[in-house]
């Protein structure tokens, strides 16, 4: 009986020091999209700001550049502002294995399908330019070269979120490979690996 019970008292030890480890794992997920919504966020807001000025002062096609750039920043604002927020309710969250590895994949899936969709934003944007260039319409190139530029930056953005969650991705999926029990405070659990 108290083998069994010194066995059950060192895994709960070591388990509780992983308990920590993995809460840090999630506290660096939680940063890097905390850290990526406010680069997002400041983006928006330099080119709202750009936009705008550059809408109501210059003509033309720079005109049209500008308009799109301010339009298309608003969403990227709002985008930006629920992740933030997101991520400000989520600081003290406490996850279980399972559930950490489920917020793992659905933000490295998230970044990824958004990655795809930036190619069809450029795509979308070179036609509208050249769509401009055959008709002779400054909107249509205005609004053309501003969706190639937002789509290029969404594309950087989205390639180094990817990588950096892929990254932290990487150091849960060796985390829990190598502490496969748990302990959140109330029960042991263990993760199995089929």
């Amino acid at each position: 009986m108290k083998k069994n019970l010194l066995l059950l008292l060192v895994l709960i030890s070591i388990n509780c020091r992983a308990q920590d480890s993995l809460q840090t794992l999630n506290f660096n997920r939680n940063h890097i999209k905390n850290t990526g919504m406010q680069v997002l966020g400041g983006w928006a807001a330099a080119n709202i700001v750009t936009g705008g000025i550059g809408w109501a002062s210059a003509r033309g096609v720079t005109k049209y550049f500008h308009q799109m750039n301010a339009i298309w920043n608003v969403a990227n604002l709002g985008v930006a502002l629920l992740g933030y927020t997101a991520t400000i309710t989520d600081k003290n969250h406490v996850y279980t294995p399972q559930e950490c590895l489920e917020e793992q994949r659905k933000l490295e899936k998230l970044f990824l399908v958004n990655g795809a969709l930036d190619f069809v934003y450029i795509g979308t944007g070179l036609y509208l330019k050249h769509r401009g260039d055959i008709n002779n319409s400054d909107q249509n190139r205005g609004y053309g070269s501003a969706i190639i530029l937002q789509g290029a930056f969404l594309l950087l953005f989205d390639a180094t979120m990817y990588a950096s969650e892929r990254k932290a991705g990487n150091k849960l999926s060796r985390f829990l490979t190598k502490n496969p029990i748990t302990f959140d405070g109330q029960k042991v659990g263990m993760i199995v690996n089929f």
